[in-house]
């Protein structure tokens, strides 16, 4: 094994580390000068209203980062001797490249949705069909890919690998929505979708060494890397936000990796805190139609409802990402006694 090969993934989360926090110096004040500011819903807590025009979009720092990290890694094992293992199986290479193309997918729908907020004018940005036919387009397009070249392959926890068929395309496509609207939903609170994402690419970069897998560990360690130099700039008060652009990324990033290591099962407990977040939603407007005006939570998603009761941002952060930490540990558990 070579220097490089030992070195590469930790080398490239701090490159990528490096390029979102140097980026920020410079692409804050340009996101200022755009006046790219975010407007605060009115359906938020009232206080967030103090937040309007912080720049947005912000997510194209990490997302910059994570694609010239990779870059990088990938050119050094291309020169690198001995190295050819690196661009190996057919499947290895959809998994990677095809993983790279749907974060990046799921990045350009947030684009697009902060594209229409900001610069039209227009708050609610994309409608909620627009953005699912997009959503359901990047998703059919990864499923199939992964279809084709892995037969639909998936482990299951304590039952093994199977082979889907025709039926994993629909699979992917409902995880890869469900994961990506969750974090989209986890980004009201400064720090909080960065922190627990953060905190799950670690927990997937972990997996991914375990199942030795070098693709899946260069994602997770890029991914890592951008969101912990992002959090520079992020962290209560945030200087930037990062947007649909982001959160979406990291949705779909985060479901690349789970699916690139043939886990998905797996995101239950590392994104257990996503889930938790999504399910407020259902549950309060589930409740809300029946009850004829009757609300579950103080507020929803889940992170305002614990803001209403009087917790600051900082500490919602903290619990959320250590939420986040034990499911990750429980992933990992799950990992070593399925003997997978």
């Amino acid at each position: 094994m070579s220097v490089i090969h030992t070195l590469i993934m930790p080398l490239t989360g701090v490159l990528s580390f490096a390029l979102a926090a140097g980026m920020g110096k410079l692409v804050i004040p340009w996101l200022h000068k755009l006046k790219f500011g975010q407007t605060i819903l009115e359906e938020g807590p009232s206080w967030h209203q103090k937040k309007s025009g912080t720049p947005t979009m912000g997510g194209v720092l990490f997302i910059g980062s994570f694609a010239v990290a990779l870059l990088v890694a990938v050119v050094l094992l291309a020169v690198a001797p001995g190295e050819s293992y690196f661009f190996g199986t057919p499947y290895e290479s959809a998994r990677f490249w095809g993983g790279i193309g749907l974060a990046v997918g799921c990045g350009l729908i947030g684009f697009a949705d902060d594209f229409i907020k900001v610069v039209k004018k227009r708050n609610l940005g994309l409608t909620p069909i627009q953005k699912l036919l997009l959503q359901l387009l990047v998703s059919g397009g990864y499923g199939v890919l992964l279809y084709i070249y892995g037969n639909g392959r998936l482990n299951i926890p304590f039952f093994g690998e199977f082979e889907w068929g025709v039926w994993f395309i629909p699979f992917c496509m409902f995880v890869v929505v469900a994961m990506s609207n969750a974090t989209n939903l986890t980004d009201g609170v400064d720090g909080l979708c960065g922190t627990t994402g953060f905190v799950a690419a670690l927990a997937l970069l972990l997996l991914g060494g375990l199942e030795s897998q070098l693709h899946q560990g260069l994602i997770a360690s890029a991914l890592a890397g951008g969101l912990a130099g992002f959090l520079v700039w992020n962290l209560h008060p945030a200087r930037v936000f990062m947007g649909d652009t982001g959160s979406l990324f990291i949705g779909g990033a985060l479901t690349a990796l789970a699916f690139g290591i043939e886990q998905p099962f797996l995101l239950v407990p590392v994104g257990i805190l996503y889930i938790a977040e999504n399910l407020s939603v259902i549950l309060q407007v589930g409740y809300f139609k029946l009850t004829h005006g009757k609300r579950l939570f103080k507020m929803s998603p889940l992170h305002h409802h614990f803001e209403m009761c009087g917790w600051s941002e900082n500490k919602i952060v903290f619990v959320f990402s250590a939420v986040t930490l034990v499911g990750c540990v429980l992933a990992v558990l799950l990992w070593a006694l399925t003997g997978k």
